[in-house]
Protein backbone atom coordinates (compact mmCIF):
# COMPACT_ATOMS: atom_id res chain seq x y z
CA UNK A 1 0.00 0.00 0.00
CA UNK A 2 1.37 3.47 -1.15
CA UNK A 3 0.75 6.07 1.16
CA UNK A 4 -0.88 9.44 -0.07
CA UNK A 5 1.44 12.31 0.27
CA UNK A 6 1.25 14.06 3.89
CA UNK A 7 -0.44 17.76 2.76
CA UNK A 8 -0.36 19.08 6.33
CA UNK A 9 3.12 20.84 5.59
CA UNK A 10 1.61 22.46 2.31
CA UNK A 11 0.53 26.00 3.65
CA UNK A 12 4.35 26.50 4.92
CA UNK A 13 6.10 25.46 2.28
CA UNK A 14 3.76 27.97 -0.26
CA UNK A 15 4.77 30.13 2.09
CA UNK A 16 8.32 29.72 2.24
CA UNK A 17 8.10 30.21 -1.04
CA UNK A 18 6.31 32.95 -1.61
CA UNK A 19 8.13 34.72 0.93
CA UNK A 20 11.45 34.42 -0.84
CA UNK A 21 13.12 37.73 -2.21
CA UNK A 22 11.24 37.73 -5.39
CA UNK A 23 8.14 38.93 -6.74
CA UNK A 24 5.33 35.88 -6.30
CA UNK A 25 5.10 32.89 -8.76
CA UNK A 26 8.52 34.94 -10.19
CA UNK A 27 10.55 31.32 -10.54
CA UNK A 28 7.51 29.91 -12.63
CA UNK A 29 7.55 25.76 -12.49
CA UNK A 30 10.04 25.55 -10.52
CA UNK A 31 8.29 26.70 -7.58
CA UNK A 32 5.75 24.09 -8.06
CA UNK A 33 8.60 21.33 -8.08
CA UNK A 34 10.14 23.03 -5.23
CA UNK A 35 6.94 22.23 -3.25
CA UNK A 36 6.66 18.58 -4.78
CA UNK A 37 10.08 17.78 -3.53
CA UNK A 38 10.03 19.39 -0.08
CA UNK A 39 6.98 17.46 0.42
CA UNK A 40 8.51 14.11 -0.51
CA UNK A 41 11.65 14.49 1.21
CA UNK A 42 9.88 15.76 4.54
CA UNK A 43 7.47 12.31 4.94
CA UNK A 44 8.38 11.23 8.00
CA UNK A 45 9.97 13.82 9.34
CA UNK A 46 7.81 16.37 10.99
CA UNK A 47 10.61 17.83 13.50
CA UNK A 48 12.76 18.42 10.20
CA UNK A 49 14.39 21.64 9.65
CA UNK A 50 12.86 21.84 6.02
CA UNK A 51 15.85 23.78 4.99
CA UNK A 52 17.88 21.15 5.66
CA UNK A 53 16.76 19.06 3.09
CA UNK A 54 19.07 17.89 0.10
CA UNK A 55 19.26 15.28 -2.51
CA UNK A 56 21.27 12.29 -2.00
CA UNK A 57 23.08 9.87 -3.89
CA UNK A 58 20.77 10.36 -6.98
CA UNK A 59 20.20 7.21 -8.79
CA UNK A 60 19.94 6.13 -11.97
CA UNK A 61 18.43 3.10 -13.14
CA UNK A 62 18.41 1.61 -16.63
CA UNK A 63 16.65 -1.84 -17.43
CA UNK A 64 17.07 -3.62 -20.44
CA UNK A 65 15.48 -6.27 -21.92
CA UNK A 66 14.53 -7.79 -24.92
CA UNK A 67 11.27 -8.03 -26.71
CA UNK A 68 9.90 -11.02 -29.23
CA UNK A 69 8.00 -8.83 -31.42
CA UNK A 70 11.03 -7.44 -32.60
CA UNK A 71 11.63 -10.72 -34.73
CA UNK A 72 8.71 -9.18 -36.83
CA UNK A 73 10.92 -6.28 -37.98
CA UNK A 74 9.69 -3.49 -36.30
CA UNK A 75 12.97 -1.75 -35.74
CA UNK A 76 15.35 -0.86 -37.37
CA UNK A 77 18.21 -2.30 -34.99
CA UNK A 78 17.99 -6.52 -34.37
CA UNK A 79 17.55 -7.21 -30.74
CA UNK A 80 21.23 -8.52 -30.84
CA UNK A 81 21.79 -4.54 -30.02
CA UNK A 82 20.44 -4.70 -26.51
CA UNK A 83 23.29 -6.75 -25.13
CA UNK A 84 25.50 -4.76 -27.55
CA UNK A 85 24.51 -1.85 -25.74
CA UNK A 86 24.11 -2.51 -22.56
CA UNK A 87 28.22 -4.03 -22.96
CA UNK A 88 28.27 0.04 -23.50
CA UNK A 89 26.92 1.13 -20.93
CA UNK A 90 28.81 -0.76 -18.47
CA UNK A 91 31.98 0.33 -20.43
CA UNK A 92 30.71 3.53 -19.73
CA UNK A 93 30.46 4.66 -23.40
CA UNK A 94 26.75 6.09 -23.73
CA UNK A 95 25.01 9.31 -23.74
CA UNK A 96 23.90 7.81 -20.06
CA UNK A 97 26.89 7.50 -19.02
CA UNK A 98 28.36 10.82 -20.45
CA UNK A 99 25.66 12.99 -18.68
CA UNK A 100 25.46 10.42 -15.37
CA UNK A 101 29.08 11.06 -15.03
CA UNK A 102 29.00 14.97 -16.31
CA UNK A 103 25.64 15.67 -13.69
CA UNK A 104 26.50 13.51 -10.29
CA UNK A 105 24.21 10.46 -11.26
CA UNK A 106 25.39 7.17 -9.53
CA UNK A 107 24.78 4.38 -12.16
CA UNK A 108 23.15 0.67 -12.26
CA UNK A 109 22.29 -1.20 -15.27
CA UNK A 110 20.12 -3.94 -14.85
CA UNK A 111 20.13 -6.94 -17.43
CA UNK A 112 16.43 -8.07 -17.16
CA UNK A 113 16.67 -10.18 -19.77
CA UNK A 114 18.32 -9.65 -22.83
CA UNK A 115 18.91 -12.37 -26.20
CA UNK A 116 22.67 -11.91 -25.53
CA UNK A 117 23.78 -12.26 -21.97
CA UNK A 118 25.58 -9.87 -20.77
CA UNK A 119 29.22 -10.69 -18.48
CA UNK A 120 28.69 -10.00 -15.12
CA UNK A 121 30.27 -6.35 -14.20
CA UNK A 122 30.30 -4.15 -10.66
CA UNK A 123 27.91 -1.82 -12.04
CA UNK A 124 25.21 -4.48 -13.75
CA UNK A 125 22.71 -6.34 -12.11
CA UNK A 126 21.53 -9.79 -13.21
CA UNK A 127 17.80 -9.89 -12.83
CA UNK A 128 17.31 -11.81 -15.75
CA UNK A 129 13.70 -13.12 -16.47
CA UNK A 130 14.30 -14.87 -19.24
CA UNK A 131 16.45 -14.48 -22.75
CA UNK A 132 13.52 -12.40 -24.61
CA UNK A 133 9.45 -12.04 -24.30
CA UNK A 134 7.35 -13.95 -26.13
CA UNK A 135 5.80 -12.38 -29.77
CA UNK A 136 2.97 -10.16 -27.94
CA UNK A 137 0.93 -10.35 -30.96
CA UNK A 138 0.51 -14.41 -31.39
CA UNK A 139 0.66 -15.24 -27.50
CA UNK A 140 1.10 -13.19 -23.70
CA UNK A 141 4.31 -11.16 -23.15
CA UNK A 142 5.74 -13.49 -20.06
CA UNK A 143 3.96 -15.95 -17.86
CA UNK A 144 1.95 -14.70 -14.91
CA UNK A 145 5.35 -16.13 -12.82
CA UNK A 146 7.82 -13.80 -14.90
CA UNK A 147 5.25 -11.13 -14.09
CA UNK A 148 5.58 -11.66 -10.56
CA UNK A 149 9.36 -12.42 -10.02
CA UNK A 150 9.96 -9.27 -12.60
CA UNK A 151 8.09 -6.58 -9.99
CA UNK A 152 10.27 -8.44 -6.97
CA UNK A 153 13.01 -7.94 -8.89
CA UNK A 154 12.29 -3.93 -9.42
CA UNK A 155 11.86 -3.81 -5.75
CA UNK A 156 14.90 -5.21 -4.79
CA UNK A 157 17.44 -3.49 -7.08
CA UNK A 158 15.61 -0.09 -5.50
CA UNK A 159 15.87 -1.36 -1.64
CA UNK A 160 19.75 -1.71 -2.80
CA UNK A 161 19.93 2.42 -3.76
CA UNK A 162 18.09 3.81 -0.98
CA UNK A 163 19.84 1.63 1.53
CA UNK A 164 23.11 3.92 -0.23
CA UNK A 165 21.54 6.89 0.87
CA UNK A 166 19.39 7.34 -2.77
CA UNK A 167 16.31 9.79 -2.17
CA UNK A 168 16.10 10.44 -5.83
CA UNK A 169 15.49 7.54 -8.40
CA UNK A 170 15.52 7.97 -11.70
CA UNK A 171 14.25 5.24 -14.81
CA UNK A 172 15.37 4.74 -18.11
CA UNK A 173 15.44 1.90 -20.48
CA UNK A 174 16.96 -0.17 -23.35
CA UNK A 175 15.07 -2.46 -25.56
CA UNK A 176 14.95 -3.44 -29.31
CA UNK A 177 11.26 -3.53 -30.29
CA UNK A 178 10.19 -1.76 -26.49
CA UNK A 179 8.53 1.26 -28.26
CA UNK A 180 5.85 -1.46 -29.58
CA UNK A 181 5.04 -2.44 -26.14
CA UNK A 182 4.91 0.44 -24.92
CA UNK A 183 2.31 1.65 -27.76
CA UNK A 184 0.54 -1.35 -26.77
CA UNK A 185 0.38 -0.87 -23.43
CA UNK A 186 -0.56 2.71 -23.99
CA UNK A 187 -3.69 1.50 -26.37
CA UNK A 188 -4.79 -0.94 -24.18
CA UNK A 189 -5.06 1.03 -21.17
CA UNK A 190 -6.54 4.28 -22.59
CA UNK A 191 -8.62 3.12 -25.36
CA UNK A 192 -7.30 5.36 -27.57
CA UNK A 193 -6.43 4.22 -31.62
CA UNK A 194 -3.42 2.58 -32.46
CA UNK A 195 -2.93 5.00 -35.11
CA UNK A 196 -1.95 7.74 -32.42
CA UNK A 197 -0.17 5.42 -29.87
CA UNK A 198 2.48 3.86 -32.46
CA UNK A 199 5.21 5.93 -33.63
CA UNK A 200 8.10 6.03 -35.24
CA UNK A 201 10.18 4.21 -32.60
CA UNK A 202 14.22 4.85 -33.19
CA UNK A 203 13.23 5.99 -36.80
CA UNK A 204 11.31 3.29 -39.00
CA UNK A 205 10.09 4.20 -42.18
CA UNK A 206 6.25 4.53 -43.55
CA UNK A 207 6.30 0.51 -44.89
CA UNK A 208 7.45 -0.50 -41.39
CA UNK A 209 5.29 1.55 -38.97
CA UNK A 210 2.39 0.34 -41.21
CA UNK A 211 3.10 -3.48 -40.23
CA UNK A 212 4.19 -2.21 -36.44
CA UNK A 213 0.34 -0.58 -36.24
CA UNK A 214 -1.05 -3.37 -38.01
CA UNK A 215 0.60 -5.73 -35.33
CA UNK A 216 -0.28 -3.96 -32.69
CA UNK A 217 -3.51 -4.07 -33.65
CA UNK A 218 -3.45 -7.84 -34.04
CA UNK A 219 -2.46 -8.03 -30.51
CA UNK A 220 -5.03 -6.48 -29.14
CA UNK A 221 -7.31 -8.50 -30.90
CA UNK A 222 -6.02 -11.29 -29.88
CA UNK A 223 -6.00 -10.28 -26.22
CA UNK A 224 -9.25 -8.78 -26.09
CA UNK A 225 -11.25 -9.29 -23.25
CA UNK A 226 -8.05 -10.51 -21.03
CA UNK A 227 -6.50 -6.44 -20.77
CA UNK A 228 -9.06 -5.25 -17.94
CA UNK A 229 -6.54 -5.16 -14.96
CA UNK A 230 -2.87 -3.15 -15.30
CA UNK A 231 -1.68 -6.69 -14.49
CA UNK A 232 -2.68 -8.23 -17.21
CA UNK A 233 -1.77 -5.56 -19.70
CA UNK A 234 1.79 -6.02 -18.15
CA UNK A 235 1.87 -9.36 -18.43
CA UNK A 236 0.36 -9.61 -22.18
CA UNK A 237 1.71 -6.50 -23.81
CA UNK A 238 4.55 -5.64 -22.02
CA UNK A 239 8.62 -6.50 -21.76
CA UNK A 240 11.06 -7.72 -19.25
CA UNK A 241 12.37 -3.90 -18.40
CA UNK A 242 9.28 -2.40 -18.01
CA UNK A 243 7.84 -4.84 -15.53
CA UNK A 244 10.99 -4.42 -13.12
CA UNK A 245 10.58 -0.49 -13.79
CA UNK A 246 6.91 -0.57 -12.36
CA UNK A 247 8.01 -2.64 -9.78
CA UNK A 248 10.49 -0.52 -8.73
CA UNK A 249 8.64 2.50 -9.06
CA UNK A 250 6.02 1.27 -7.17
CA UNK A 251 8.93 0.32 -4.65
CA UNK A 252 10.23 3.68 -4.83
CA UNK A 253 6.84 5.34 -4.53
CA UNK A 254 6.14 2.97 -0.40
CA UNK A 255 9.40 4.31 0.58
CA UNK A 256 8.60 7.72 -0.48
CA UNK A 257 11.51 8.80 -2.14
CA UNK A 258 11.39 11.10 -5.53
CA UNK A 259 10.31 9.22 -9.06
CA UNK A 260 12.12 10.38 -12.06
CA UNK A 261 10.30 9.56 -14.97
CA UNK A 262 12.16 9.30 -18.68
CA UNK A 263 10.53 9.47 -21.92
CA UNK A 264 7.89 7.00 -23.72
CA UNK A 265 9.07 3.54 -22.52
CA UNK A 266 9.51 4.67 -18.85
CA UNK A 267 6.59 6.61 -18.77
CA UNK A 268 4.44 3.44 -19.80
CA UNK A 269 5.49 1.61 -16.54
CA UNK A 270 5.15 4.89 -15.02
CA UNK A 271 1.03 4.72 -15.88
CA UNK A 272 0.55 0.92 -15.17
CA UNK A 273 2.39 1.96 -11.48
CA UNK A 274 -0.31 4.65 -11.36
CA UNK A 275 -3.01 2.46 -12.83
CA UNK A 276 -2.36 -0.37 -10.11
CA UNK A 277 -1.51 2.43 -7.80
CA UNK A 278 -3.06 5.77 -7.74
CA UNK A 279 -0.88 7.41 -5.20
CA UNK A 280 2.42 6.39 -6.72
CA UNK A 281 1.65 9.56 -8.94
CA UNK A 282 2.18 12.22 -6.29
CA UNK A 283 5.84 10.52 -6.06
CA UNK A 284 6.87 11.03 -9.68
CA UNK A 285 8.15 13.77 -11.65
CA UNK A 286 7.94 13.84 -15.61
CA UNK A 287 11.63 14.96 -16.85
CA UNK A 288 11.13 15.28 -20.48
CA UNK A 289 8.84 15.23 -23.50
CA UNK A 290 9.60 12.65 -25.86
CA UNK A 291 9.20 12.96 -29.56
CA UNK A 292 7.57 9.72 -30.07
CA UNK A 293 4.11 9.95 -30.91
CA UNK A 294 2.54 8.55 -28.08
CA UNK A 295 4.30 10.50 -25.16
CA UNK A 296 2.44 13.04 -25.24
CA UNK A 297 -1.07 10.72 -25.06
CA UNK A 298 0.50 9.06 -21.90
CA UNK A 299 1.32 11.92 -20.15
CA UNK A 300 -2.06 13.43 -20.70
CA UNK A 301 -3.43 10.16 -19.19
CA UNK A 302 -0.98 10.75 -15.89
CA UNK A 303 -2.31 14.52 -16.35
CA UNK A 304 1.56 15.09 -15.81
CA UNK A 305 3.47 18.58 -17.39
CA UNK A 306 7.29 16.89 -18.15
CA UNK A 307 10.19 19.87 -17.16
CA UNK A 308 12.11 19.49 -20.72
CA UNK A 309 11.05 19.73 -23.86
CA UNK A 310 14.32 19.03 -26.45
CA UNK A 311 12.72 16.98 -28.95
CA UNK A 312 15.02 13.59 -27.95
CA UNK A 313 14.23 10.64 -28.21
CA UNK A 314 17.11 8.04 -27.49
CA UNK A 315 15.93 6.73 -23.80
CA UNK A 316 18.39 5.10 -21.89
CA UNK A 317 17.24 7.71 -18.62
CA UNK A 318 18.82 10.56 -20.57
CA UNK A 319 16.22 13.02 -20.55
CA UNK A 320 15.81 11.98 -16.70
CA UNK A 321 19.25 12.62 -15.93
CA UNK A 322 19.52 16.36 -17.42
CA UNK A 323 16.66 16.59 -15.23
CA UNK A 324 18.41 16.27 -11.87
CA UNK A 325 19.87 20.35 -12.17
CA UNK A 326 16.34 21.62 -12.23
CA UNK A 327 15.69 19.53 -9.44
CA UNK A 328 19.07 20.71 -7.23
CA UNK A 329 17.76 24.45 -8.35
CA UNK A 330 14.72 24.30 -7.28
CA UNK A 331 15.51 22.53 -4.44
CA UNK A 332 18.32 24.82 -3.68
CA UNK A 333 16.35 27.71 -3.82
CA UNK A 334 13.64 26.44 -1.75
CA UNK A 335 16.64 25.76 1.04
CA UNK A 336 19.08 28.12 0.53
CA UNK A 337 17.38 31.50 -0.85
CA UNK A 338 17.08 34.67 1.44
CA UNK A 339 13.34 35.57 2.56
CA UNK A 340 12.43 39.01 2.43
CA UNK A 341 12.88 39.36 6.13
CA UNK A 342 16.00 37.69 6.18
CA UNK A 343 17.79 40.49 3.45
CA UNK A 344 16.00 43.20 4.81
CA UNK A 345 14.80 43.90 1.24
CA UNK A 346 11.17 45.34 1.24
CA UNK A 347 8.19 42.91 0.04
CA UNK A 348 7.38 42.74 -3.24
CA UNK A 349 3.54 42.45 -3.43
CA UNK A 350 1.58 42.29 -7.01
CA UNK A 351 -0.64 44.77 -8.08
Amino acid sequence: MIKPLDTSLNARIQQIIDLKTKPLGALGKLEGLAAQLVQILSQGQAQLDLHQLAITNPAMLVFAGDHGIASQGVSIAPSEVTGQMVANFVQGGAAINVFCRQLGWQLTVVDCGTLVPCEPAANLRLQRLGDITHAFHERPAMSETQLKQGMEFGEQVVTSVIEAGSNVIAFGEMGIGNTSSAAAILAALSGESVSLCVGRGTGIDDKVLSKKRALITQALNYHQGQLSTPEQILQRLGGFEIVQMVGAMLAVARAQKVIVVDGFIATAAALLAYKIEPNSKQYMVFAHGSMEQGHKLMLQQLTAEPLLHLEMRLGEGTGAALALPLLQAALGFFTDMASFADAQVTQVVDA
